[in-house]
């Protein structure tokens, strides 16, 4: 398919495909000529890299990381322990971006406790939460 259709069944922007080709995250065959340009042409493994960029990102996985792991996983370097290792350090990760999430969100739910009460005593100090 052409990336304009690839783009409508990915649910992404034709610029967000583009660029993950210019990343290297999507290589697309480009043997059909069209004018002074190849065309894209995407394959049914295509559709599943994409969807698979888009959730590694949810997982907060870099770009760079997700190329990394992409290269690995087409050069057959897979295997269940290196699986295991990236899963293991994202949850580390993860469970990091939680804490800090978690702590955030008890600062501003004190914050709005502090005001609604009328701002009576000390404002709630982030430091304090950190």
């Amino acid at each position: 398919m052409l990336i304009s259709e690839f783009a409508r069944t990915v649910e992404l922007p034709v610029d967000t495909i583009r660029f993950y080709i210019a990343k290297g995250l999507l290589k697309p065959d480009r043997s059909l000529k069209g004018g002074s340009n190849p065309y894209h042409l995407f394959k049914p493994e295509d559709v599943t890299a994409a969807r698979m960029i888009r959730l590694q990102q949810t997982l907060g996985y870099t770009l760079s990381e997700i190329l990394t792991l992409n290269d690995e996983y087409r050069a057959g370097e897979h295997s269940s322990e290196r699986t295991i290792e990236v899963l293991e350090l994202q949850i580390e990760r993860l469970q990091e971006r939680k804490i800090a999430l978690d702590t955030a969100l008890s600062f501003l739910r004190n914050k709005v406790d502090w005001v609604k009460s009328g701002k009576a005593g000390d404002a709630p100090n982030l430091e304090d939460y950190q």
